[in-house]
């Protein structure tokens, strides 16, 4: 009821205090209105003369919510189907929709939208006004769309509740499911802000979240990044005033002081209302909410992210639920991360980030990406990047080094396969280690950089796991690994699950970690290595010791590494973000070769992550004995996660291992494992043998056209020789820019 709120919406203010005139002249005389208004009413500063226009489906709350809104700014709050489509129609609004029929009554509707205007006011949206463009640009231009997102069960529970009669778009034949599926197109296309709301939130939370979206809109210094080296105590008056914002991050990649870009403020935190609102969501659905709350809409708006996400997990992968989980065995879960157009969990990263990377870049410069990967970075960066516009292709080129003799033969024939004009494929005669270190060093080397922009007018910029739009894409799959298991009914809400991944280069792993940050209930983290077990020694004992190590080959070769640059990430969130420590760590083990943790950050790491390894030998026997026992065929990285999982698990709750790729890439490996006596060289004629297998799952379909394509294509080969990368680089840019 009006009264509660204790002040009168405008409805009564215009039938009590300004008589009915005022409003038609709202309606023909918008500026005369406004001025009118303007001396009755202060004006809030979050607002200014924008108005905050609230949309939805009926049922959404807009109007209550608007009230409290407009209460607490303490400014005017106009309904448009109360106060302007009855006024205007002289009628009620079921009354117009029986008289003139669903497409005439949007029309009318849109009609009135057009001859409407205000200024610093609440407005409350019909459902079906979005679906009217003329009359939602005409609204939009002096306002800030919010969008009340409450998920379509809830909306369809309250609609019967309200036993509601003027659905538009209802009819027989027509679910009000559809009606509501059908609406939220036009919801994603105006929308500014997206506050989720979950099924039994109260009005006034709703409000609140209203107003927090609102101020973060309009204040895009607050998201700003810092460097894992640098610490809030210790900045400089010119590092305080040289700001990162999203845009800059994505850019740049690497920090100018050599380290990782992390978000100030930390991550965004979603209260268990909004993800229990999110259990019904599609796949794009979760990254578009989950993304929106950490990109700044100064950066990317809404509506253009909403575009980018869709056309990263729309047609590109195989499985239409993008990241399925299937039940393996006991409390184990797989998360299928391989239906993408590389079959690896690298496709999620870098399906999206070239979309995100050249929206941000200015289009007065050219960019040369650089690369390094241990196997299945290569193909995915080449394969995100080729679906660019062609726009973008002419100012964006890639370099991607990998280790020559350190990935697989099909890593190897897809990423040979995947070049293009603007993007080649270099094997460097070294491990990759070597590879990323050398990138990291070309980056932070000022002459070489600086004479690239001077000569060619080119920048560099990095797509690797250090990019932090590498990293934010992982966040939603975990998400969306936990929410399924939800929705599945395999737990309720708030129950804990485990984390078990083959882990590298700890991107993935902190991925996970920082989806625990968010919100999701995850217990532990589980870290599995292969022999290459530095980052599990670490873990146990404290000490990561680079001395007298070396990179051992094994059948998981993504997970070959020795130096694992997204640790560097996660210590300077343990360490309170003491950039001085960070630096220091990382500076030893660049010059000596190891480091050592204090105790309390010792024990703040063993809270959050336990590890194990295991060898080639468990590896191949857990692939022969998932198969012969589920007909399911692992992956060797997966197998490495499942060993390490079989061992630490203690079957508690249900663990979710990561299924980072598909087991096509490693055919002689798989083959192996299967016990398969004569094993053909040519990775086309071992994919065909594994296919007649029947197993779960298929043979990989990109897999296949790319090895059918690829033959013997040629490539580039060089010594691990920082001059002669050097001279790679700039023999590309040459090509393709000049």
């Amino acid at each position: 009821m009006f009264h509660v709120f204790q002040y009168q919406p405008l409805r009564l203010i215009t039938q009590n205090s300004l008589s009915s005139m005022c409003l038609k002249l709202m309606l023909s005389r918008p500026v005369a209105f406004a001025q009118i208004w303007k001396s009755c009413f202060s004006s809030h500063s979050l607002l200014g003369k924008k108005n905050i226009i609230l949309m939805g489906p009926p049922g959404a709350g807009k109007t209550t919510t608007g009230r409290i809104v407009g209460q607490k700014l303490d400014c005017p709050v106009i309904d448009i189907d109360d106060d302007v489509l009855e006024t205007t129609w002289n009628m009620s609004v079921s009354e117009k929709l029986q008289d003139v029929g669903y497409e005439e009554f949007l029309e009318e509707e849109g009609k009135a939208l057009l001859k409407f205007s205000a200024s610093g006011s609440v407005i409350s949206l019909s459902g079906s006004n979005p679906m009217h463009a003329a009359g939602m640009q005409h609204i939009k231009k002096n306002g800030i769309v919010v969008y009340l997102d409450v998920p379509t069960t809830v909306i369809m529970s309250r609609l019967k509740s309200m036993q509601m009669d003027r659905i538009v778009g209802l009819a027989p034949g027509i679910s009000l499911k559809d009606v509501l599926q059908f609406r939220k197109q036009f919801y994603k296309r105006w929308f500014d802000i997206r506050v989720v709301c979950g099924g039994d939130v109260a009005a006034e939370v709703v409000a609140e979240k209203v107003l927090d979206a609102v101020k973060r809109y309009q204040d895009s210094e607050l998201e700003t990044f810092i460097s894992t080296r640098s610490s809030r105590s210790g900045r400089s008056t010119e590092e305080d005033s040289n700001k990162f914002y999203f845009s800059d991050v994505v850019i740049q990649g690497l920090a100018p002081d050599g380290g990782l870009f992390v978000p100030e403020r930390g991550l965004p935190k979603f209260t268990a209302e909004e993800w229990q609102g999110l259990i019904e969501a599609t796949y794009v659905e979760r990254a578009q909410v989950i993304l929106e709350r950490c990109i700044h809409p100064a950066d990317i708006p809404a509506s253009k992210l909403a575009e980018i996400i869709e056309t990263a997990y729309g047609e590109n992968f195989s499985c239409s639920k993008v990241a399925p989980v299937r039940h393996l065995a006991g409390n184990q879960f797989l998360l299928e991360l391989f239906h993408g157009p590389t079959a690896s969990f690298k496709d999620f990263a870098l399906q999206l980030m070239p979309h995100l990377f050249a929206y941000c870049i200015p289009r007065s410069c050219n960019y040369l990406i650089l690369v390094a990967t241990s196997g299945d970075t290569g193909s995915a960066v080449l394969d995100g990047f080729s679906r660019l516009h062609d726009i973008d292709k002419q100012r964006i080129a890639l370099m991607n080094f990998f280790p020559e003799d350190g990935v697989s033969p099909i890593q190897k024939s897809q990423m040979i396969g995947g070049q293009k004009e603007n993007a080649w494929s270099v094997g460097v005669k070294s491990d990759f280690d070597f590879c990323q270190t050398a990138i990291k060093q070309i980056f932070t080397n000022s002459d070489f950089t600086g004479s690239l922009t001077v000569e060619y007018g080119t920048a560099l910029a990095a797509a690797n796991s250090i990019n932090w739009a590498r990293l934010l894409p992982q966040i939603v799959y975990h998400a969306s690994a936990y929410l399924d298991l939800v929705h599945q009914g395999i737990i309720s809400f708030g129950s804990p699950v485990d984390i078990c991944i083959p882990t590298g280069n700890f991107g993935n792993m902190l991925a996970a970690f920082y989806a625990k940050m968010m919100g999701i209930p995850i217990r532990k983290c589980i870290c599995a290595s292969n022999e290459n077990n530095v980052l599990t020694e670490f873990i146990r004992t404290g000490v990561y010791d680079l001395r007298g190590r070396k990179l051992i080959s094994s059948f998981s070769p993504a997970v070959d590494i020795l130096k694992s640059s997204n640790l560097e990430r996660y210590l300077h969130l343990i360490a309170n973000e003491d950039g001085q420590l960070v630096t220091q760590l990382f500076n030893q083990l660049e010059n000596q070769g190891h480091f050592q943790l204090q105790k309390d950050l010792l024990g703040k790491l063993q809270q959050d992550l336990v590890a194990g390894w295991c060898s080639d030998q468990d590896c191949l026997a857990a692939i022969h004995s998932v198969y012969s026992t589920t007909g399911y065929i692992l992956d060797t990285h997966t197998a490495v996660a499942k060993v390490v999982a079989d061992r630490l698990q203690d079957r508690t709750c249900p663990i979710i291992i990561s299924s980072t790729a598909h087991y096509s890439k490693f055919a002689p490996a798989i083959l192996r494992a299967l016990r398969i006596a004569e094993i053909n060289q040519n990775p086309l004629s071992q994919l065909h043998l594994l296919s007649s297998y029947s197993a779960l799952p298929p043979i990989h379909w990109g897999l296949l056209e790319t090895l059918k394509k690829t033959g013997n294509g040629d490539h580039r080969v060089c010594a691990a020789d920082m001059s002669v990368l050097m001279s790679h680089i700039e023999t590309l840019i040459q090509n393709h820019f000049m």
